[in-house]
C-alpha cells in the first residue's frame, strides 16, 4: 500500500502537469523515462527521488516545496475535486474560452496560474 505522502506528492504532480498541459508521455521523454513510470508516480505507488522530484519542479517550472503544500490539511475529497476541476477545465477546446475561465478563477481566488504554451 502507498505512503499518504507518495500518494499526496503524485497527485500534486498530476495537477500541475494537468495545468501546464503537458501529457504524461511529454514529461517522460524530458525525463528519459517511460510514460507508465509517471502514471506510476502520479499514483504513488512508486516513490519520487529527491533527485528526480528537483528534475520535475525544474520541468514543470515549481519550487520542490510545491509537491508538499497542503500535505498537512489534504483531504480526499479536497484534492479530488480539484483535480475534478483541474481535468475539466483542461478538457475545454476553445482556448479564448479556456483563458476566461483560468482568468475568472484567479480573479476569485486571488491567485495566477503560471501558463505555459501548449
Amino acid at each position: 500500500m502507498p505512503h499518504s505522502v507518495d500518494v499526496h506528492v503524485g497527485r500534486q504532480l498530476k495537477q500541475i502537469r494537468t495545468l501546464r498541459r503537458l501529457s504524461q508521455t511529454d514529461v517522460a521523454r524530458r525525463l528519459g523515462l517511460s510514460f507508465q513510470q509517471i502514471q506510476k508516480y502520479e499514483i504513488g505507488s512508486n516513490r519520487i527521488a529527491a533527485s528526480r522530484l528537483f528534475e520535475l519542479a525544474n520541468i514543470l517550472d515549481v519550487s520542490t516545496s510545491y509537491f508538499f503544500e497542503g500535505l498537512d490539511a489534504d483531504s480526499e475529497g479536497a484534492a479530488d475535486s480539484a483535480m475534478d476541476i483541474v481535468q475539466a477545465v483542461a478538457s475545454i477546446k476553445d482556448e479564448k474560452t479556456k483563458s476566461r475561465i483560468i482568468t475568472f478563477i484567479e480573479d476569485v481566488a486571488g491567485a495566477t496560474v503560471t501558463r505555459r504554451a501548449s
